[in-house]
């Protein structure tokens, strides 16, 4: 059934809209999908911030150009195109639907492929794509920052824990021993004592040099007289 005009300038307006608000936008070529599956598509996207749309790739070409000023090659469309909008998280839409891509399959081999992208201001190619669907998302980045924070912390915890279950069963003095064991590993190393100062050397007085001189003298008198 051939679209009307006036229905294509209603999709090219819907397909405007969704480039507008997306962070990044993919396009997948699909082969066999069924109506069930490409629901299921839709409602796990929705999930990850993201839509589905069937459309014909002239039109995405046009609505490309005219929101973003981008060129796609048409080549770089083949077949029959979905396009992918990541509304929220740039990457987060491409990663749901690579792991969608895994589970609809038929003899092994995928109903969808990524051909392209536009992500962060230019137009990708299908590797580029594929690389970009398999980083992991800024949700699960903020994780995995939030996780390596919280590791000192959960070491605390469990001491506490531990401190607890002591006190429960064995009385303060177990207790104040853990924690007298945590502050010993934590405590900074022991001052250095401070260096014994060297003896003062005492300056002998004229009066004991003098002295000096004339016992020298008369023991020189006395051998020469001996001799």
């Amino acid at each position: 059934m051939a679209v009307t005009k006036e229905k294509k300038v209603a999709i090219l307006e819907d397909l405007k809209a969704k480039m507008a608000w997306a962070q990044s936008i993919a396009f997948t070529k699909n082969e066999g999908l069924t109506v069930e599956e490409i629901t299921k598509v839709r409602v796990e996207l929705r999930k990850a911030n993201s839509s589905f749309t069937l459309a014909k790739k002239t039109l995405i070409k046009i609505a490309l150009k005219e929101v973003y000023g981008a060129d796609i090659d048409m080549s770089m469309l083949p077949g029959q195109v979905a396009m992918l909008c990541s509304n929220k998280d740039a990457v987060e839409g491409l990663g749901k639907l690579n792991e969608l891509t895994k589970e609809i399959v038929v003899k092994k081999v995928p109903k969808m492929v990524f051909v392209a992208s536009y992500f962060e201001g230019s137009v990708k190619g299908a590797d580029e794509t594929k690389a970009i669907a398999n980083l992991p998302s800024r949700e699960t980045l903020l994780g995995r920052l939030v996780g390596s924070m919280m590791s000192p912390l959960s070491g605390l915890a469990r001491f506490l824990d531990a401190a607890k279950t002591e006190l429960e069963t064995t009385g303060n003095s177990k207790v104040w021993d853990l924690i007298g064991a945590v502050k010993a590993e934590k405590a900074p190393v022991a001052e250095v004592a401070a260096p014994v100062e060297a003896p003062a050397v005492v300056e002998e007085t004229p009066v004991a040099q003098a002295e000096e001189v004339v016992a020298e003298t008369a023991t020189e008198t006395t051998e020469e007289a001996a001799a």
